[in-house]
């Protein structure tokens, strides 16, 4: 459905669109090549997202007309804190092997990613033929930025969205059907919250502001608008349903504590987001963009040109970063502490917007370049190719193996696992396992029914309950105490000595001396074994019992079997 935008375009762009896909071919192809010896990201990503779409996708509770638990975490996590049955890539973990779902996920993200920032540059920002490279350059460097992976389009879809919902406000009704389709099929691929309430409510923005300057309604653009919203709803409809309609749970998000930043540390952190980004949006900006930005602005001025659209996109993302710093100043704490909605809900989630921007931006400034100085369009190039080259090498594969962090198959280590659920000798339902010195996802991973867990909600009363079973280690060290208090989005058992490190591979397990938890209240959570990756020194004193110790020599962990008596 995409070949007539293609009709127009010179054999050379063609061929530069060719050796662009090439490129992104290469980029994801150590997913396909190595399949689970591939390094992946283990934040936000193997101890997370990737177990809770394995999970649901296992649970036969993909979808429930009631907010039901999955007994499989903390005695029960409701399903509504899991993702929507209508998320796609829960399908793909339904039909395919984990790391195959998700390498077919991460090239469906990247080549999203480059035909939307493509053909929004191309249609709205340069649409002259002659620098149509730039384009397709552009687009390329954004197709490879380090996405987070579980956010899908979320970020990468982005420029594809807007794209589509600019033609449909230019062109009403004789808009092409397939900008309708990709509107209605994005939702799916990406999270409401994350990114699309605010884009939607920038479009929404627009629209608004042109019913306004032109005295009449753009109701075709109104219906796109309000088509995405709907599906969106209809995607959450279980969220929705559990927080309207049934007295469902009080989340640990109420009991969130989180903004006390001073205004010097706002201040420094707008800064920091302005010029680094954010680990879940890294757009890579520092080395080349700014600088070519700030060259642009500078030749601009030189030949007395007016890049109102750069200017304004370079000050609005400024504006997101300062925006997302101030969401954690102290002042807000008034409105926080009175306003549920402002404590639970992350308005600083935003700064989303910023990948896109930046990569616009980089466009716009190399087509000054490009067009108003001697060698432009040699020097154009070869900053693309500059920035191509920077950020290639940050693909999962090549970053993750240089931070020495285990593989997909090392991380999960399911041969060992097997061998402790043998070793155990009972169905995983009928007893409960916490881990130590390791994510519990990689328990949940292996079918472990685990007490502690990393969820983005789940009830307030569980984590008040858990935390008499850690208050001991919490209370040696004031910032886990803070970590977990405040946010305490992952409930793991905390060791005051092993701060927030949760990988302790058996080439760095020095035991614990002396582990402070309360056994009483974990045997009353239903805990029975604890697994952890280090030796517990004082283990008979905390009334465990030693039961075995596991180890393969292929794989990174050394698992120590407690029984909880």
């Amino acid at each position: 459905m995409w070949s007539k935008p293609f009709n127009n375009f010179s054999i050379l762009n063609k061929v530069i669109i060719g050796i662009a896909l090439l490129i992104i071919a290469a980029y994801v192809a150590p997913y396909y090549i190595l399949g689970e010896d591939a390094h992946i990201r283990v934040h936000d990503n193997m101890d997370s997202n990737i177990v809770w779409y394995k999970l649901l996708a296992e649970s036969g509770q993909i979808f429930t007309l009631t907010d039901t638990t999955l007994p499989n975490v903390m005695n029960g996590l409701p399903r509504s804190a899991l993702p929507s049955g209508f998320d796609a890539m829960v399908w793909m973990y339904t039909l395919f092997e984990p790391m195959t779902a998700y390498a077919i996920g991460q090239t469906f993200m990247r080549l999203a990613a480059f035909f939307g920032m493509y053909f929004l540059l191309k249609h709205h920002a340069i649409r002259s033929d002659k620098q149509q490279v730039l384009c397709i350059g552009a687009a390329l460097a954004f197709a490879l930025l380090p996405f987070w992976p579980s956010g899908m389009l979320s970020i990468a879809g982005l420029p594809l969205a807007l794209h589509c919902f600019l033609m449909i406000r230019g062109e009403g009704k004789s808009a092409k059907i397939y900008y309708w389709i990709t509107l209605g099929v994005i939702p799916f691929f990406s999270n409401f919250v994350l990114s699309f309430v605010f884009f939607l409510a920038v479009i929404g923005l627009i629209w608004l502001i042109d019913w306004i300057r032109e005295k009449r309604s753009n109701w075709v653009f109104f219906s796109a608008i309000a088509m995405m919203s709907a599906i969106y709803i209809v995607k959450n409809y279980l969220l929705i349903f559990s927080m309207f309609f049934e007295s469902g749970f009080t989340s640990h998000r109420y009991a969130l504590d989180l903004g006390h930043n001073s205004f010097e540390r706002s201040m420094d952190l707008t800064l920091e987001n302005f010029l680094y980004g954010h680990t879940h949006d890294l757009a890579e900006q520092f080395l080349i963009i700014l600088p070519v930005i700030g060259f642009a602005f500078a030749l601009a001025a030189y030949r007395n040109i007016k890049p109102y659209w750069l200017l304004s996109l370079f000050c609005f993302n400024f504006l997101l970063s300062l925006w997302y710093a101030f969401w954690y100043w102290e002042g807000w704490r008034i409105v926080k502490d009175n306003v549920m909605v402002a404590n639970t809900f992350n308005f600083a989630r935003i700064h989303f917007f910023d990948p896109a921007i930046w990569y616009i931006c980089f466009a716009l400034a190399l087509a000054i370049i490009w067009k108003h100085m001697r060698l432009g369009k040699i020097i154009a190039i070869v900053l693309i190719v500059a920035q191509c080259y920077h950020l290639f090498p940050l693909n999962e594969e090549n970053k993750y193996s240089e931070f020495d962090t285990p593989t997909f198959k090392e991380f999960y280590a399911e041969p060992l696992f097997e061998e402790i659920k043998e070793y155990i000798g009972e169905d995983p339902s009928s007893y409960r396992v916490v881990s130590i010195g390791m994510h519990p996802t990689i328990a949940q991973y292996n079918g472990f029914y685990t007490l502690d867990t990393y969820n983005n909600s789940f009830p307030l009363e569980y984590k008040e309950a858990f935390r008499e079973v850690i208050a001991g280690e919490l209370e040696k060290s004031p910032s886990l105490e803070n970590y977990f208090d405040t946010w305490g989005g992952r409930l793991y058992m905390y060791v005051a000595e092993h701060g927030e490190n949760y990988l302790f591979t058996k080439d760095r397990n020095d035991p614990i001396e002396k582990l402070d938890i309360n056994t009483t209240a974990l045997k009353e959570l239903g805990g029975d074994y604890i697994l952890s990756a280090v030796p517990i020194e004082n283990y008979a004193e905390l009334g465990l019992t030693f039961e075995s110790e596991f180890e393969k020599a292929e794989l990174p962990w050394e698992i120590f079997l407690y029984r909880v008596d």
